[in-house]
């Protein structure tokens, strides 16, 4: 019996809970409501606390890693000195069975989770009430005990001569009384078999009754293997001996002498294992579990021997009653009976289950095969509303990933040409940085992609960083004029997918390969359409543009021709008078309008020649060696005077030594002549050209650049374009053709070189790079 409660405190209670968050909340709630608190989140840690310090109540979780709330209550319910200790169940399990388990096992109440905490504060309260209410009374009881012990004394002389008398009676009433507790037994055990399936819970009980009713120090069920050797599946032992349940049994002598006998109805009835004529293994065994005296009927099911069912005396060796044997033997028989009402309640079950089992089994066939038709149905609908690939295929993995709930979705396309995959779309759930836009070389996996280009498909198991192990499936996207790419599916290993899931996947690539080609050809028809209509754009703006450079200088030549015919008329009516300084100026002036605007017809006739050369020939130019030192400084110089007239200063930074370098001189000549031409053209009075000649080891770098002026960001990607010309820039309105530049860059291509153009911060740089003559 438990020591009454303490007074400091409303109780002390364990609380036992494998979620430290339960555990927390619980303390909190109960130490703020008055009580002592103590949390453990293991059945290990429970018990000892439990023995360091038996609390007065118990709150115990059943489902936890090491050992479950069954296990706990149990051992707890088979000391001595903790088996009145009230236990409340606190567990998400809500079945009726969990909830009769719990009550069986000896838990006063049961709360599922989730739970009230009102709730569990009223049962708390209550349960604490009635152990302090049994306190109190085991403390009245103790007090009557003193008085009961005191008035026995005194009646003790009294009552001596009267014991002798009733003794014989008393020997006779207790045989009867034993008896009767038997019949009452052996009663209740059928009563409990006819109403009850659980084989293990009336094993148990049986164990326990029989322990109880015949004092024993142990009472056990002993099932025996196909082999002989067995294991004590259900025990009942007093406090202060060892347990041995679910101590596996082998003993060789039993096998050889004993089958036969107990199949027959042999009982064992050993009263002094020291002393009785036993095999020296059998003593041995028995010693080995500190049993002094033995009795064990066999259980027959089927005519087969199930198994023994045996009680002990440990401490001293025991006289075993008839009754007792009796006993015993009635209880096999109806253990017996309750074996074959639960292996057939067993069987209905399993046929049961089975049967379940593949009804859910087919209705879950049948929903996944509607499910998947309609994300199939799903996919083909946003498939064939888009034809933008990109927009296709990124609808086909959302969708795949969402309706068959995987962690990761993409589709990758190839390039056969230079045996690539780039994985173009991706939906995942992952937090693993996305895959989108990797690139992987076939001849890295060959085998992989050995597989897929033969149109199969496979899944395999592999290490994922942030995953673990995953599952991947991989389906190749292909029709009938080949493979295009493929789609690729990951979920976690412990899931395969199925042959309904390969066989959607299989079907959406089917219809992602129609999409791919028919968006390509789509595409393909757009880009011709486009590029038709550039080239009729081009076509009309390169009509424009040289019919008005075509037909300005002949506008001025033809204004030129008709000033020059008044000035003749002038001159032919009065030859004398007329033939002045004034008139002869204008005739020169008119004479020099003519040669210019000839010469800008003619430039443009061959700028436009050169550039259609140029741009149909693709054999480069005749080079040949040409040795800067001497070259460039003559052409530089003649742009000198240029620079003084107009103002400009043209600074030359050249090394001591330029390299040879392998160039057309006519065609470089042009190019740094129409470079410098710019240069002057838009530079401002005062302000500073600048010529750099850097040579490296590979290629020799020439750059021009004009200060005070700059070309807007919007306009360098236009500069060497036909035709296009920047007119608010040209600060001496020279004009010009718009063909210059777009011939440089013409020509430095055919050169082999390269040129650039940056411009920012109030100057404007041209950088020309050429090869170096091979040594």
């Amino acid at each position: 019996m438990d020591i009454p409660l303490p007074e400091a405190a409303k109780g002390n209670i364990l609380l036992v809970d494998d979620t430290p968050e339960n555990l927390h909340v619980l303390t909190r709630t109960l130490t703020q409501q008055g009580y002592q608190v103590r949390g453990v989140m293991s059945g290990t840690m429970a018990l000892r606390a439990i023995r360091s310090q038996p609390p007065d109540l118990i709150l115990l979780d059943i489902k936890m890693p090491d050992m479950s709330g069954y296990e706990v209550c149990q051992q707890l319910k088979a000391a001595e000195s903790t088996r009145d200790i009230p236990i409340i169940f606190l567990s998400a399990l809500d079945e009726v069975l969990d909830k009769v388990r719990a009550f069986a096992l000896g838990g006063v109440d049961y709360v599922t989770k989730p739970f009230e905490i009102e709730e569990v504060l009223a049962r708390i309260r209550t349960h604490l009430a009635l152990r302090t209410a049994q306190a109190e009374v085991f403390q009245l009881n103790t007090r009557l005990e003193q008085r009961v012990q005191k008035r026995t004394a005194q009646l003790e002389a009294t009552n001596r001569d009267l014991k002798r008398e009733i003794a014989d009676r008393q020997r006779v009433e207790a045989l009867l009384r034993q008896q009767a507790e038997q019949e009452r037994l052996v009663s209740a055990i059928a009563q409990r078999i006819r109403q009850s399936l659980d084989l293990d819970t009336i094993l148990k009980t049986t164990v326990a009754e029989v322990q109880q009713l015949l004092r024993v120090d142990r009472a056990l069920i002993y099932r025996f293997e196909s082999n002989w050797s067995g294991i004590v599946t259900v025990e009942a032992v007093s406090q202060g001996h060892f347990s041995i349940l679910g101590k596996e049994i082998n003993d060789h002598c039993f096998a050889k002498h004993y089958v036969e006998q107990y199949r027959q109805g042999r009982v064992q009835v050993v009263e002094d294992v020291l002393v009785a004529e036993l095999t020296p293994c059998h003593t041995e065994l028995l010693s080995s579990f500190e049993i002094r005296a033995n009795l064990a009927v066999p259980i027959l099911h089927e005519n087969t021997l199930w198994g023994l069912l045996t009680v002990n005396q440990c401490t001293q060796p025991r006289q075993w009653s008839p009754l007792e044997v009796s006993l015993l033997q009635q209880l096999a028989i109806q253990l017996a009976i309750a074996i074959h009402q639960s292996e057939l309640y067993q069987q209905v079950q399993h046929l049961n289950m089975d049967l379940e089992q593949q009804v859910q089994e087919r209705t879950l066939q049948l929903q996944q095969a509607r499910d998947f038709d309609a994300l199939l149905q799903q996919i083909t609908d946003k498939v064939r509303d888009s034809l933008d690939e990109s927009q296709i295929l990124q609808a086909a993995v959302q969708a795949l990933a969402l309706g068959l709930d995987v962690i990761t979705c993409n589709t990758a396309l190839y390039d056969l040409e230079q045996h690539t995959a780039t994985i173009g779309h991706e939906y995942t759930i992952s937090t693993t940085p996305t895959r989108q836009g990797q690139v992987r070389h076939m001849v890295d996996f060959p085998k992989f992609y050995e597989q897929l280009l033969a149109h199969q498909w496979f899944q395999f198991c592999q290490p994922d960083s942030e995953q673990g192990w995953v599952t991947l499936l991989v389906c190749p996207i292909f029709d009938n004029q080949g493979v295009l790419g493929d789609l690729q599916l990951i979920q976690p290993a412990e899931t395969l997918f199925s042959r309904r899931e390969i066989q959607l996947v299989q079907q959406v690539a089917n219809h992602c390969a129609i999409a791919i080609r028919q968006a390509r050809l789509y595409a393909a028809a757009q880009s011709q359409v486009k590029t038709l209509e550039k080239l009729h754009q081009l076509k009309d703006d390169f009509l424009s543009t040289v019919s008005h450079e075509l037909r300005s200088p002949v506008a001025n030549m033809k204004m030129a021709l008709q000033m020059l015919e008044l000035s003749l008329n002038q001159i032919q009516s009065d030859p004398i008078h007329n033939l002045t300084e004034p008139i002869n100026q204008r005739l020169c002036q008119y004479l020099q309008i003519l040669n210019n605007e000839c010469d800008r017809e003619i430039n443009l006739v061959n700028d436009l020649l050169d550039l259609q050369r140029l741009e149909t020939s693709t054999q480069p130019l005749c080079t040949e060696p040409i040795d800067l030192n001497l070259w460039l400084p003559m052409l530089l110089e003649s742009f000198q005077e240029r620079a003084l007239a107009r103002q400009q200063q043209l600074q030359i930074e050249l090394p001591n030594i330029l390299p040879l370098i392998d160039s057309n001189p006519n065609a470089l000549k042009r190019v740094l002549a129409e470079l410098l031409h710019n240069a002057c053209k838009y530079t401002p009075p005062g302000e500073q050209i600048m010529v750099v000649v850097t040579p490296t080891i590979h290629l020799i770098r020439i750059q021009v650049t004009n200060f005070g002026s700059e070309i807007p960001a919007s306009e360098l990607q236009h500069i060497f374009e036909k035709f296009y010309r920047i007119t608010q820039l040209d600060r001496w309105k020279q004009g010009g053709t718009g063909l210059g530049l777009a011939l440089v860059k013409r020509l430095v291509e055919h050169l082999g070189g390269a040129i650039t153009v940056t411009s920012g911060n109030g100057s404007t740089s041209f950088t020309l790079q050429l090869p170096l003559a091979p040594r």
